[in-house]
């Protein structure tokens, strides 16, 4: 690898990494109003449209399966989600959102689109497509590497 490629890779993880942190601060800020927190928003988002296992839920989102599994419950606690009977599989039960879960993630809508249409101004919404593409494909390339290990230099 040359030094030329360890400057970009460590650019784009610091990007993504303050990416990150942003992305998290707005979406609290956005959640809040709604009686959710970014986290609780983020799984019950991924199951808005079809019910999900917790480990699926953790694959899709790239998080531990204990992380989801805690906010899971959180969230069958609080009355914004439910479990299912998976008939794919006796113990791994579907997490669903219940109607409170669907109202309160309805609730942030309105801020989100807001945030949406904001950026949009800010990059241009051709800008703002490439961007999103261009992180889809970072993530793909990242997941289509993971498997393998660096390959060594005769050298070292």
């Amino acid at each position: 690898m040359s030094r030329e490629q360890q400057d970009l890779l460590s650019r784009a993880a610091l990007g993504v990494f303050r990416l990150n942190g942003q992305f998290l601060a707005v979406s609290e800020e956005l959640a809040k109003p709604a009686g959710l927190t970014a986290a609780w928003w983020q799984v019950l988002g991924a199951v808005l449209h079809h019910p999900l296992p917790v480990a699926g839920i953790a694959r899709d989102m790239g998080i531990t399966r204990q992380s989801v599994q805690r906010i899971a419950d959180l969230l069958v606690e609080r009355g914004l989600a439910a479990y299912e009977p998976n008939p794919a599989h006796r113990r791994a039960k579907l997490l669903r959102p219940t109607d409170e879960g669907r109202a309160a993630v309805a609730k942030i809508g309105p801020g989100h689109a807001e945030l949406a249409a904001r950026l949009a101004d800010a990059l241009g919404p051709e800008q703002f497509a490439e961007t999103a593409r261009v992180l889809e494909q970072l993530s793909k390339a990242l997941d289509g590497i993971s498997d393998r290990r660096p390959e060594r230099s005769p050298h070292s």
